[in-house]
């Protein structure tokens, strides 16, 4: 195994982890105004809710289809379906999902370049987020078409043990377990963890928020009669 490799794929995951959560939690704590979305909406909103929703919906489901299909062993899901099936499983519903998550994202790059009020209103990180974010999702989405010379699941297999010997803090194994996969697959491996490093400098903070807060807050009188 190469260093460069266990550098990457061994050790990287966890540095972006650390940065992660010590960065979310240093802004959450310290600059808690800018933890939010910085929606434009309000500069113009033509467009803005069919492109949000397509790379909500999108990008939700390709979230929950990569916790579950990295995440769960064989043992577990063997038990209702098999390898092979997995994979096409994941191909179909990645395919579909990912289509509509690059709509979206592609009007919102659209528009965010294109209009003048809210290319205004946008950070460098606003507009930087987005086209890494188009990046991963083209890997994401290209990795399909690789898939398609392997469907007996045998790379999916190698990048599930990854993921799992990482999260159970063996990163030798897991940086052993990725190795001999394709660079398409390392790209988009190692870009989703830059994401992570990405994350609290961001407007990406809000996937994170939950404003349950606001349920047991008492009433703001903003304007009273007399």
């Amino acid at each position: 195994m190469s260093n460069l490799n266990l550098l990457l794929f061994g050790v990287y995951p966890y540095v972006a982890l650390a940065v992660f959560i010590i960065g979310s939690w240093a802004r959450f704590d310290l600059s808690q105004y800018t933890w939010k979305a910085h929606s434009s909406q309000l500069m113009s909103s033509k467009g803005m809710r069919l492109a949000s929703n397509l790379f909500h919906v999108g990008i939700l489901f390709i979230f929950a289809g990569h916790f579950v299909g990295l995440l769960i062993p064989e043992s577990i899901y063997h038990h209702v379906i098999s390898t092979s099936g997995k994979q096409m499983l994941a191909m179909i519903s990645g395919g579909f999902f990912g289509t509509l998550c690059l709509i979206g994202l592609l009007m919102l790059i659209h528009r965010r370049m294109t209009n003048p009020r809210v290319r205004a209103q946008s950070s460098f990180s606003d507009i930087m987020i987005l086209w890494v974010l188009l990046a991963q999702l083209l890997l994401g989405l290209s990795s399909i078409f690789f898939s398609l010379q392997h469907l007996d699941g045998s790379v999916m297999v190698m990048l599930a043990n990854w993921a799992q010997y990482t999260v159970t803090l063996q990163p030798m194994l897991a940086a052993a377990s990725i190795e001999p996969v394709g660079l398409v697959y390392k790209l988009h491996v190692f870009l989703g963890l830059s994401l992570f490093v990405l994350f609290p400098f961001t407007r990406l903070v809000h996937m994170i928020s939950a404003p349950v807060w606001y349920l047991g807050r008492r009433y703001q009188i903003v304007r009273q009669k007399g």
